[in-house]
């Protein structure tokens, strides 16, 4: 159940980090307020996480994700590039937070 608690918390890391760019610095109510939100809840389960997972492997696989679904989340939304290196470079975070997971379970 830990896992799953801290996947989700890194699915609220890549919502936050949306807000935080539809926010255009704060200036936009909905979004700073959504950005509030999400990063209150994320925050939580990463904490939640902490409890039953090393704090190593929770920070690292949250930020992982974070990083994994918001360059996705770019590249969909915000045009950014999808190139080549690019993906290669996301699917080795992808392959580093499968290897925290089985380490931890090996472990």
């Amino acid at each position: 159940m830990a896992w799953v608690v801290l996947i989700v918390a890194g699915l609220f890391e890549v919502a936050w980090a949306y807000f935080l760019k539809s926010s255009k610095g704060f200036t936009v109510l909905g979004p700073s307020a959504g950005f509030l939100a999400t990063l209150a809840v994320s925050m939580f389960l990463l904490g939640w996480s902490l409890n039953h997972l090393p704090m190593g492997t929770a920070y690292a696989v949250w930020t992982g994700v974070g990083a994994v679904g918001t360059a996705a989340l770019g590249i969909a939304l915000f045009g950014e590039p999808a190139t080549a290196f690019r993906i290669g470079s996301i699917a080795l975070i992808v392959l580093g937070i499968a290897g925290l997971k089985y380490a931890t379970l090996a472990g």
